[in-house]
C-alpha cells in the first residue's frame, strides 16, 4: 500500500509538472505571437503583407524595410531626445525616491506615517489629472519644448520612494546607530551606509525608471510641439499620420527601432528586477 501511495503521489507531481509547464509554454506563446507577427511583417514585402490568409515567412527578408523607415523620419533625433530625457528623469527620480524613502525610513518627525500613507494615496489619483495644470505652468515657466519641460514634472516617484523605504527598514538599527555614535549626519549615513546596502533595490528601480521614461508617451506628446523635440514613442506615432504614407512593413520596422533598447535591457536584468521588487516587499 506504501509503494502504491508513493507512486500515485509520483504520478500527480509529474502530471502536475507537466500541466504547469504547458500553462506556461502557452501563455509565452501568447504574449510573445505579437512580437513575432511584428519582427515577420517588418521583412516582409508590400505585397506580402497584404496577403489573406497571412503568411508566416517571406519569400525574401526585405532588410531594405529598416533603412525606409528610419529615413522617413528623423528617428536619430528622436533617440537623442529619448537618451537625454530617459537618463535625466531616471538620475533625478534615483535622488528625490533616495531622500524620500531615507526620511520616511530612519528619520523620526511628527505625523510620519500620516504623511507616508497620503503619499502612497496619490499613486491613487489619475495622472491625467495633473496635464493641464502642469502644462499651464510650464508654459508660464517657458518649458514648453524643452527638456526639462519633459522631465521635471515628473522627477518624483512614488513606487520608488516606497520600494526604497521598505528595503531601508529591512536593515538592522544596529548599524545606523553605530553610524550615529561615530559623528555622521542623516546625509552621511544615508550615503556611507544605506545607498551602499540598497544596490540591488537601486539596480531594480533604475530599470524600472529606465522603462517607464523610456516609453512615456502622453505627456511627451503634449508639451512638445517642434519635430526636434519628439522622443521615440511620440515621433513612432507621428508616422502613423497619412503625411508620411508608410506601409505596415515599414511601422512595424519603426515600431523595433523604439522596442529592441528595452527589450536587451529587461532580458539583461529580469532577474534583479524581480528579485529587487520581491526584496523591497518583504518588511513593511
Amino acid at each position: 500500500m506504501q509503494n502504491n501511495s508513493i507512486a500515485t503521489h509520483r504520478f500527480y507531481k509529474i502530471v502536475s509538472k507537466i500541466a504547469t509547464h504547458c500553462i506556461l509554454l502557452a501563455a509565452t506563446i501568447t504574449i510573445g505571437m505579437p512580437f513575432v507577427w511584428m519582427l515577420v511583417t517588418a521583412i516582409k514585402s508590400p505585397q506580402e503583407v497584404s496577403i489573406f490568409p497571412p503568411i508566416w515567412w517571406p519569400e525574401v527578408i526585405r532588410w531594405d524595410n529598416f533603412v525606409t523607415a528610419w529615413n522617413t523620419a528623423p528617428f536619430g533625433r528622436f533617440y537623442i531626445n529619448s537618451i537625454v530625457t530617459a537618463a535625466a528623469g531616471v538620475l533625478l527620480g534615483l535622488i528625490t525616491s533616495a531622500f524620500a524613502a531615507y526620511a520616511f525610513a530612519r528619520i523620526r518627525f511628527k505625523y510620519r506615517d500620516f504623511f507616508f500613507l497620503l503619499m502612497l494615496a496619490a499613486m491613487m489619483i489619475p495622472g491625467q489629472i495633473a496635464l493641464i495644470p502642469n502644462y499651464v505652468i510650464l508654459a508660464k515657466l517657458k518649458w514648453i519644448n524643452t527638456y526639462q519641460g519633459i522631465v521635471v514634472p515628473h522627477i518624483a516617484n512614488v513606487f520608488g520612494a516606497f520600494l526604497l523605504r521598505q528595503y531601508f527598514m529591512t536593515i538592522p538599527d544596529s548599524l545606523f546607530d553605530a553610524a550615529e555614535i561615530d559623528g555622521l549626519g542623516h546625509m552621511k549615513i544615508m550615503l556611507h551606509v544605506a545607498l551602499p546596502l540598497s544596490k540591488p533595490v537601486l539596480g531594480t528601480l533604475l530599470l524600472y525608471l529606465f522603462i517607464q521614461k523610456w516609453n512615456a508617451y502622453l505627456w511627451p506628446l503634449i508639451v512638445t510641439s517642434k519635430q526636434d523635440m519628439r522622443t521615440l514613442p511620440v515621433g513612432l506615432a507621428m508616422i502613423r499620420s497619412a503625411e508620411y504614407a508608410i506601409g505596415p512593413e515599414h511601422l512595424m520596422a519603426a515600431s523595433i527601432f523604439v522596442l529592441v533598447p528595452v527589450l536587451i535591457i529587461y532580458f539583461l536584468a529580469q532577474k534583479q528586477l524581480i528579485e529587487g521588487i520581491a526584496t523591497g516587499a518583504v518588511k513593511g
